[in-house]
C-alpha cells in the first residue's frame, strides 16, 4: 500500500504531519495544487525566521522641563526623570515577535553609553516547533531634549482667558483671593487628570482692588469663576477681545470673566435702610442675602429684587465683637450689659439666642448702638428652647 506524505515545496523533504497537534506554523503554496498550502520543513522553515523584529534605531523626544514623551502627533505626560527607563519603554513598544514563537522570555540590560545615548541590549528565548531558541538584538535609543508644547506656552507666559475677582463696594477678602487661586488650581488638577495638557493657570496676579488669575484656555476660566459665584454669590460677566488668527484663518479670542462677589460677606453686621427690624448679622450672600437679627434673632432673608445686595450701611464685623458682663435680665425683651467702651450699664435688646445664664456676651457697638451678637461657638449657650433657637452658623440648605 503507498504512503500518502507531505513534502518541503522548497527542498523536496519529507514534512511531518502536524495537523493533529493543531500547530499554526508557517505554510507554503503547493505548486502542483494551486490554492492549497502545505508546510516547510524545519530547515527551510528556520532559514527564514526571524524571532525579533528590531529598528535600527530609535528617537525618543523628551520634555526637558517636565518629563513628557512625544509619542504618535502629541505629548504625553510621564513624568520622565530617568530616560533610562524611558528608553525601556519605547523599545519594548517598538519590539515585536514572532506570531509562531510560545513561551517566550525576555529581559533588557541598558548601556549608557553618552549623555543622549542608550543602547538597549535584549535577550529573548522561546520555543518554535517543540525546537528552543533564542536570540539577542541591540537598539540604539537616541534622547532628543525639548520643550513640549504646554511648557513652550508657559514659558511664554501664553494665556487665553483672563479671570478677574472684584467685590461691590468693598475689596475682596483674604479668603476670597485664597479660595480663587486654590480653585483655579483645583480646576487645572481636575483637567490634568483626564489627560488634557493645555489646561495651566499661567499667573495669579493680587491688586489692589482684587485679583487677576491668567489661565490656559477658555473653559477654565468660566469654570473658575463659577464656582467663585457658587461659594461666595455675586455675578459674572464675559467678554471678547480679538488677538490674532490661527494659521487656518480663524479668529482667535481672548475672554476676560468680571467677577462681582456681593459687597457684604458672612460675619459683616449691616443696618438695612427704611428697615425698623434692626441691624442684620449676615449669614450668606449667596442668592438672597440671609442672616439673623440681631434685636430679635429672628431669620432675615432680603427679597428678590433686592437679591445680594439691599440697600443698607455696613456697622461692622463679627470679628469685631468684645466680651462684657451682663449686669441684669430685665424681662424677656431687655438685658443690661456693661457699655464696652464707657463701662455702664446699658439696656439693649435681648435677642432670642441670648443665654440669661450667661455673665459674658460678646457685643458690637456702633452708630446704631449696643448689640449682643450670637456665640461663634453653634454648641455654646443654653440647651433650652435649642430646637428652637435659630443658628446663624448653619449651612445652607
Amino acid at each position: 500500500m503507498s504512503e500518502s506524505r507531505a513534502f518541503c515545496p522548497r527542498c523536496g523533504d519529507p514534512v511531518p504531519d502536524r495537523s493533529a497537534s493543531g500547530a499554526d506554523d508557517e505554510r507554503a503554496t503547493d505548486p502542483l495544487r494551486p490554492g492549497t498550502e502545505v508546510e516547510l520543513c524545519d530547515s527551510c522553515y528556520f532559514d527564514d525566521f526571524d524571532f525579533v523584529d528590531a529598528p535600527d534605531r530609535i528617537d525618543v523626544r523628551v520634555c526637558a522641563r517636565c518629563g513628557a514623551v512625544y509619542r504618535g502627533n502629541r505629548w504625553v505626560d510621564v513624568g520622565a526623570k530617568d530616560y533610562t527607563d524611558v528608553a525601556i519603554e519605547e523599545v519594548s513598544e517598538a519590539l515585536g515577535v514572532h506570531v509562531d514563537v510560545e513561551d517566550v522570555a525576555w529581559q533588557v540590560e541598558p548601556e549608557q553609553v553618552g549623555e543622549n545615548t542608550i543602547r538597549m541590549h535584549a535577550y529573548f528565548t522561546g520555543i518554535v516547533r517543540g525546537t528552543p531558541v533564542e536570540e539577542q538584538v541591540m537598539v540604539p535609543v537616541k534622547i532628543a531634549r525639548q520643550t513640549c508644547t504646554r511648557c513652550g506656552r508657559i514659558a511664554g507666559d501664553y494665556y487665553a482667558s483672563i479671570v478677574q475677582i472684584r467685590a461691590a463696594d468693598r475689596t475682596p477678602t483674604g479668603e476670597e483671593i485664597d479660595r480663587a487661586k486654590e480653585i483655579a488650581n483645583a480646576v487645572v488638577a481636575d483637567m490634568e487628570a483626564t489627560g488634557d495638557r493645555n489646561a495651566f493657570v499661567t499667573e495669579t496676579n493680587e491688586t489692589p482692588d482684587g485679583l487677576n488669575i491668567k489661565v490656559s484656555t477658555n473653559k477654565i476660566g468660566k469654570k473658575i469663576a463659577n464656582k467663585m459665584i457658587e461659594e461666595f454669590g455675586g455675578s459674572v460677566n464675559d467678554a471678547e477681545t480679538l488677538v490674532t488668527e490661527d494659521e487656518d484663518g480663524n479668529e482667535v479670542y481672548r475672554v476676560t470673566f468680571a467677577v462681582r462677589l456681593p459687597p457684604y460677606v458672612p460675619g459683616d453686621v449691616i443696618d438695612l435702610e427704611d428697615d425698623e427690624g434692626g441691624p442684620v448679622l449676615v449669614r450668606s450672600a449667596r442668592g438672597n442675602l440671609k442672616g439673623i437679627r440681631l434685636t430679635t434673632g429672628e431669620r432675615y432673608e432680603a427679597g428678590y429684587e433686592e437679591g445680594n445686595a439691599p440697600d443698607a450701611r455696613k456697622l461692622g464685623e463679627r470679628e469685631g465683637a468684645v466680651e462684657t458682663t451682663v449686669v441684669t435680665v430685665e424681662d424677656e425683651n431687655a438685658v443690661q450689659v456693661l457699655d464696652p467702651e464707657t463701662y455702664r450699664a446699658k439696656t439693649v435688646a435681648r435677642p432670642d439666642y441670648f443665654d440669661p445664664d450667661a455673665e459674658t456676651v460678646p457685643v458690637l457697638k456702633s452708630r446704631a448702638g449696643v448689640h449682643i451678637l450670637p456665640d461663634p461657638d453653634p454648641d455654646s449657650g443654653s440647651d433650652a428652647d435649642a430646637d428652637d433657637r435659630y443658628d446663624p452658623y448653619e449651612s445652607d440648605a
